[in-house]
């Protein structure tokens, strides 16, 4: 006895239409995730600028940038750089003096995820201790 098989032409749109929000709910998850590292990456490399600036004793007269902020922001793009915060700290430890330079981000989530909040603050900290201007022998 042979079964004849019946056509399922719409078992497919079915099982899309179940599976597409689901879908679409991961593609946004991933989308969040990378632009999260993507500003990650962006802050810590502000961050090492602005204590590379500091960290030179004569940084701030030959370079480019004429402040720490400037310096900081450098390599961030004009479209979101005006939003970054730059600040700076000195002291002095067991080592010697130190600068630390910490840059912050608000970062916006595209969608609302449960337990999770829309506005992240990623922030980063370089610490630079100052060149000697003359090589100790």
């Amino acid at each position: 006895m042979t079964r004849v098989r019946l056509p399922r032409r719409a078992a497919a749109a079915v099982e899309l239409a179940l599976a597409l929000p689901f879908l679409m709910f991961m593609f946004l998850v991933a989308v969040d995730f990378c632009r999260v590292i993507y500003f990650s990456q962006v802050v810590s490399t502000c961050a090492r600028n602005g204590a590379l600036y500091l960290s030179d004793p004569n940084g701030p007269n030959q370079s480019h940038y004429p402040t720490l902020d400037a310096a900081a922001r450098g390599d961030a793009d004009p479209s979101f750089a005006s939003q970054l915060t730059v600040s700076s700290t000195s002291g002095t430890d067991a080592v010697g003096d130190y600068t630390r330079v910490t840059v912050s981000y608000p970062f916006t989530t595209l969608t609302n995820y449960p337990g999770i909040p829309q506005t992240l603050t990623v922030t980063r900290t370089a610490l630079a201790r100052p060149a000697p201007a003359i090589p100790k022998n």
